[in-house]
C-alpha cells in the first residue's frame, strides 16, 4: 500500500503489516479493486465510504490533508477487511483533549467504516491496537453515527471490553427510515392520513392543469451531466441557495457533487428522479443504492410551486423502492424532524456516537476523567431541562 506522503507511520508495534495509511490520490489498481470488492462484502453498507464517494471527498473537501485513509488487513498477505477515514482532533467539544475521530464532512451522513462481514471484532481490535502506537493518536477513538446495536457497534463494544475498557455511547439520534413489507401503494395509504391524501390528489390535479406533468428516472447509459446541472440549479434557487448552503454555493462542494454523482452512475449505485412540469424540473431527488440498503442522499424542489407540494408528490413516487427486491431498507439521511420525510416514512434508524478508550495508562486516565465530566454534564442538562419544562400536575 502507498503511504500518504504527509503522514508517515511509525506504529511499528501495532500490526505494522496489517494497517497502512493509503494516499487517496495515488491508489494502486490492486488496492482500488480491493476497496471496491469490500463494498459488496461489508456487513453494513455505507456509500459514503465507498471508493467512488470517499476518494473525491478526501481530494476536494480536505484541503489541509488532515484525514488519513486507513486500510486494514488481517495480515500483510490477507484480503482487505476494513476501510475507515480518520483524522486527529485537538479538541473534544470545548475541551482541549487530543483524540482521533472518524473523519467526515457535512454531507457524509453515516460514520460506519466499511468492514467485511464477520470480521468486525478483528477489524476494531487491529485498528485500536494500531491507534495505541500511532504517535498522532491520543486518549480515544471517537466514532460518530454508528447504527445502534448493529454488527459494528456491538463489535466495537466487544473489542473495547477485550482490551480492558468500556466503549461509551456519548450521543444518540434517530432519523426516518423506510422499511416495510407493504407495497408502495399500501404503505402510502397506511402512512398518510386520508385527509392529507385527498389534499395531495387535489394538488396533483391542479398541477396537471398547468401543463404536462411527468415523473422521470435517470436511466443507465443516459447522459448524467444534464441531470446534475438541473439538480444544482434547482437547489441553488431555493432556501439553501439563499443561506449559502447549496452544493453550488461553494466550488469544492459542487466539484465533489459532480464527481460522485457521475461516479455513482458508473458504479451502478445511482437512482436519480425528477418531477417535471413540461420541461421544468419541480422536484428532484437522489438515492444511492448499496444493497441491501439505500440512502436518500439529496432532495430539492421549486419553491415557486410549493402550493402543489411537488417534493411530497415525488416522495410518493419514490416509495416504489419498497418493490425493489434488492433493497430491504432506505435511510433518509435526513435531520430529525424533516417535514417532508418524517411525514411519510414511519420507521426510524437509531444512530450512536461512541468513544473507545486507547490502552495507554495516561490515555485511560484521561478517558476516565472525560467519562466523569460527561456524566456530570448530562445530569446538569437533565436538571436544567426539568427546571424549564416542569411536568404539569394532574
Amino acid at each position: 500500500m502507498t503511504v500518504h506522503p504527509a503522514f508517515p507511520i511509525s506504529a511499528a508495534d501495532a500490526a505494522p503489516l496489517a494497517v497502512r495509511v493509503a494516499d487517496p490520490l495515488s491508489l494502486s489498481d490492486e488496492l482500488a479493486a480491493a476497496w471496491d470488492r469490500l463494498a459488496g462484502e461489508a456487513s453494513e453498507p455505507n456509500p459514503f465510504v465507498e471508493r467512488w464517494c470517499l476518494q473525491p471527498a478526501l481530494h476536494l473537501l480536505d484541503p489541509d490533508r488532515r484525514a488519513r485513509l486507513v486500510m486494514v488487513r488481517a495480515d500483510d498477505a490477507g484480503p482487505l477487511i476494513g476501510v475507515m477515514p480518520l483524522a486527529p482532533a485537538a479538541k473534544y467539544g470545548r475541551l482541549p483533549l487530543r483524540h482521533v475521530t472518524g473523519w467526515a464532512h457535512p454531507n457524509h451522513f453515516l460514520g460506519s467504516p466499511l468492514v467485511r462481514a464477520g470480521m468486525e471484532p478483528l477489524f476494531w481490535s487491529i485498528l485500536l491496537g494500531w491507534c495505541d502506537a500511532a504517535p498522532w493518536v491520543s486518549t480515544l477513538l471517537h466514532v460518530p453515527r454508528l447504527t445502534e446495536d448493529g454488527p459494528l457497534h456491538r463489535a466495537l463494544a466487544e473489542a473495547a471490553r477485550g482490551r480492558g475498557g468500556e466503549a461509551e455511547t456519548v450521543h444518540r439520534e434517530e432519523r426516518a427510515l423506510l422499511e416495510s413489507n407493504l407495497s408502495a401503494e399500501a404503505y402510502w395509504d397506511a402512512a398518510v392520513r386520508a385527509k392529507k391524501r385527498k389534499e395531495l390528489r387535489r394538488q396533483a390535479n391542479r398541477l396537471a392543469e398547468q401543463g404536462a406533468v411527468s415523473f422521470r428516472r435517470w436511466q443507465p447509459g443516459e447522459a448524467i451531466e444534464p441531470w446534475i446541472d438541473a439538480f444544482l440549479d434547482l437547489e441553488a434557487r431555493g432556501w439553501k441557495g439563499r443561506a449559502g448552503s447549496a452544493l453550488a454555493s461553494h466550488g469544492e462542494t459542487e466539484a465533489w457533487f459532480r464527481a460522485i454523482v457521475a461516479a455513482a452512475a458508473g458504479a451502478g449505485r445511482l437512482d436519480m428522479r425528477l418531477l417535471a412540469l413540461d420541461d421544468r424540473p419541480l422536484a428532484m431527488l437522489i438515492n444511492f443504492l448499496s444493497p441491501p440498503g439505500g440512502f436518500s442522499f439529496k432532495t430539492a424542489f421549486d419553491e415557486d410551486f410549493a402550493r402543489f407540494s411537488p417534493g411530497v408528490l415525488l416522495q410518493q413516487a419514490n416509495l416504489d423502492l419498497l418493490d425493489d427486491d434488492r433493497i430491504d431498507w432506505v435511510d433518509s439521511c435526513a435531520a430529525p424532524g424533516h417535514p417532508m420525510i418524517d411525514s411519510v416514512w414511519r420507521e426510524r434508524r437509531h444512530l450512536v456516537w461512541v468513544n473507545a478508550p486507547l490502552a495507554g495508562g495516561a490515555d485511560r486516565l484521561r478517558f476516565k476523567a472525560l467519562v466523569g465530566v460527561e456524566k456530570i454534564w448530562r445530569r446538569w442538562k437533565r436538571a436544567a431541562s426539568a427546571e424549564h419544562h416542569p411536568q404539569e400536575s394532574p
